[in-house]
């Protein structure tokens, strides 16, 4: 199935949700931990790509899992 079929089908899906009554509704706390996890994210992708298929940035990925670094990269 293309992008554009399966953006339609869930469209309609949270659009119906919504109406019934059922959707998920965010709250400012699950809004901003998602975008914090978010912005992790993206921003360990584009270092990734930046440093090329060199592994050195491996070794500052494994101090944030032990929380040896700061809080921009702990993970929960």
């Amino acid at each position: 199935m293309d992008r554009q079929k399966q953006r339609e089908i869930a469209s309609k899906g949270g659009k119906a949700a919504h109406a019934k009554g059922t959707a998920h509704e965010w709250t400012s706390e699950e809004a901003r931990e998602a975008g914090r996890k978010g912005g992790m994210a993206s921003h360990r992708r584009r270092k990734e790509q930046s440093d090329g298929p060199d592994d050195s940035a491996q070794g500052s990925g494994s101090a944030g899992m032990s929380g040896m670094s700061g809080p921009s990269e702990q993970i929960r």
